[in-house]
């Protein structure tokens, strides 16, 4: 899963009422945590409640994704299955190319329509005025004016928060800034404020260290499973003899699963076709 879809969920999870009625016209009061039943198991983004018993169901898009009306049939369905009711359905698009998806499905007897919802239609400088850092927060992918004057006063209110929030919030914004290219803006000007450094540098320092181990990590694992591929190679040579440049090539392409069970075959194959086979 994606780490805006994450903190995404999160911040909407935690919106005033009235935004969120703002962009789905419902007034969510609970929220659901389900696995869906499904042919593929398939966990909806968001799955609430209204104080009447209404189910509202958020799907975040963040591409404009040709088959989505089917995809939230077969969300209907499923919910339906489990709840016993259709639910409401909006799909929020959070992405920055214009809003394209095609919300209606048709077919012999049947006619299905979910809402396509552009959080752009937030207006972004009454979420920034809001007290609530969660409303600034989601204020990044609003429709706003002055987008460097925004950030400013976005950070501005994560610096009035308490030390353990106002770092949750900066990585959110972080998080969701990337999905306006705004993490370049961002990190300058956090570096006006000196109350943000320690936080951005936390922030910033700490992603792209797991960014690196992560990578250090895939590194090696590559290089140790070229160092098998290179022995069962010299293996397969003292076994049969010069390995044609065929052989040393498909060797080459084999998975570490593949290596494996070649390797444990070796001895016991009459030929390099019943080796590779």
């Amino acid at each position: 899963m994606h780490e805006y879809d994450i903190t995404l969920k999160s911040v909407l999870r935690r919106l005033t009422g009235s935004v969120l009625r703002e962009l789905t016209g419902f007034t969510v009061t609970r929220w659901h945590n389900v696995e869906l039943p499904a042919v593929q198991n398939r966990r909806a983004d968001m799955l609430g409640e209204t104080a009447d018993g209404t189910l509202v169901h958020i799907e975040l898009q963040s591409t404009n994704q040709a088959g989505m009306a089917p995809r939230m049939l077969e969300y209907a369905t499923a919910i339906h299955r489990q709840f016993g009711r259709f639910p409401e359905q909006i799909v929020l698009y959070v992405g920055e190319a214009p809003l394209k998806m095609n919300s209606r499905l048709t077919g012999p007897r049947i006619e299905f329509t979910c809402r396509m919802v552009d959080i752009r239609s937030l207006d972004g400088e009454a979420l920034i005025a809001s007290s609530r850092v969660e409303d600034n927060v989601i204020a990044v992918l609003a429709r706003l004016g002055n987008s460097r004057e925004a950030v400013k006063r976005i950070l501005l209110s994560i610096g009035q928060c308490g030390l353990k929030r106002r770092g949750a919030a900066f990585e959110e914004l972080m998080f969701l800034a990337g999905l306006r290219k705004l993490e370049p803006v961002i990190k300058q000007e956090a570096r006006q404020m000196p109350i943000l450094n320690d936080i951005m540098d936390h922030a910033v320092i700490g992603r792209e260290r797991k960014r690196g181990m992560k990578e250090g990590f895939e590194r090696g694992l590559e290089q140790g499973l070229e160092r098998e591929r290179q022995i069962v190679l010299r293996m397969i040579g003292k076994r049969f003899g010069a390995v044609p440049a065929t052989v040393k090539k498909q060797v080459e392409a084999f998975s570490a699963p593949k290596l494996e069970r070649t390797a444990l075959r070796l001895f016991d194959a009459r030929s390099l076709d019943e080796l590779l086979k």
